[in-house]
């Protein structure tokens, strides 16, 4: 009886290691497709940078279009103050977008950007962003919200316009 009850307490063993590491795995995995995001441009993840980190290519010029959507159970009103820019790769450039809560009471949302095509997503970066965190905004206020961003001037050149575009969702825990 003594074989079989050591057999069984390295399986228990062996079980409880694999139970643990696909637990580490899981843990571990959201940053890991976030780093890939961010280094691939999947998913349109953008990444963020320093102004004036690259050189400016004055000679070309990419057009930026841009997109606001509010998803459902966010009461608001959210619009980009300009359609498109031209900018040039390199150069540090700065949008508005508008955006105002419908309801009769304070509201939070989170928006969430993407770039499209997906292959401009890594040659697009924001150096300020409503983006980084919760916007709250009260009952019936209305807001202009910058963002500032640079494509960079390895933007391949078949790439001659790209859509910046962001989804205002509900912050988790907020009522709807």
């Amino acid at each position: 009886m003594e074989p079989q009850r050591r057999a069984n307490r390295r399986l228990a063993l062996k079980l409880g290691a694999g139970a643990l590491a696909m637990a580490g795995f899981g843990y571990a995995l959201v940053p890991l497709y976030d780093a890939f995001c961010q280094a691939t441009g999947l998913n349109g993840r953008t990444g963020t940078a320093e102004a004036g980190a690259t050189g400016v290519a004055e000679a070309r010029w990419v057009t930026v279009e841009f997109d606001g959507t509010v998803m459902p159970g966010l009461p608001w009103r959210f619009e980009p103050a300009q359609l498109k820019q031209r900018v040039h790769p390199g150069e540090p450039a700065t949008a508005f977008f508008r955006v105002k809560n419908l309801a009769d009471r304070p509201l939070d949302g989170r928006a969430v950007p993407s770039v499209t095509p997906p292959a401009a997503a890594r040659h697009f970066t924001k150096t300020e962003c409503f983006c980084f965190g919760r916007q709250r905004l009260e009952a019936g206020e209305e807001r202009v919200m910058p963002v500032t961003f640079i494509v960079s001037p390895e933007l391949p050149r078949e790439l001659g316009t790209l859509t910046l575009a962001y989804a205002f969702f509900p912050s988790e825990g907020e009522e709807k």
